[in-house]
């Protein structure tokens, strides 16, 4: 707790002399475990119907207006991403979901997930689903 006072005093006075020394003072606080970038593969290669993909923020959108010519990721390559460690979101048109990236460099997500995504532990995220249905993975509505 001393350093981290020491530090922030320095900040203030850095401040006080001008704003890059300010950059540079909040720059330094984070550890470097946070700041490493981790190669995380997103395979969603199994999903059906082929769609597009997106983890926003980080790939382009999925939301441009013309299908054929946007730059989003499609589902029919896995993608290697540079990742620090983080919360994410993994989105598609009908399925999204949260994920993290630990300062390990490995993958986390929520166990209500495990019937559809893949990869905990690891640095492959699998997605296996394109719609999300009940855990039982039976519709709860019915076609007349």
């Amino acid at each position: 707790m001393q350093n981290v006072r020491w530090s922030m005093g320095w900040c203030l006075i850095g401040w006080l002399l001008g704003s890059a020394t300010v950059i540079h003072c909040a720059s330094a606080g984070q550890p470097a475990a946070y700041t490493k970038e981790h190669v995380i593969t997103i395979d969603a290669t199994t999903i059906t119907p082929q769609s597009w993909w997106h983890v926003p923020g980080i790939t382009p959108s999925i939301y441009a207006s013309d299908p054929e010519s946007m730059d989003a990721h499609k589902t029919t390559e896995s993608r290697a991403l540079k990742l620090k460690p983080g919360k994410y979101k993994f989105g598609s048109f009908t399925f999204d979901f949260p994920f993290t990236v630990n300062v390990e460099g490995t993958l986390e997500f929520a166990q209500s997930l495990d019937q559809c995504v893949e990869g905990r532990g690891t640095q492959t995220l699998t997605v296996r689903c394109s719609q999300t249905y009940p855990h039982g993975g039976q519709r709860d509505y019915q076609y007349q």
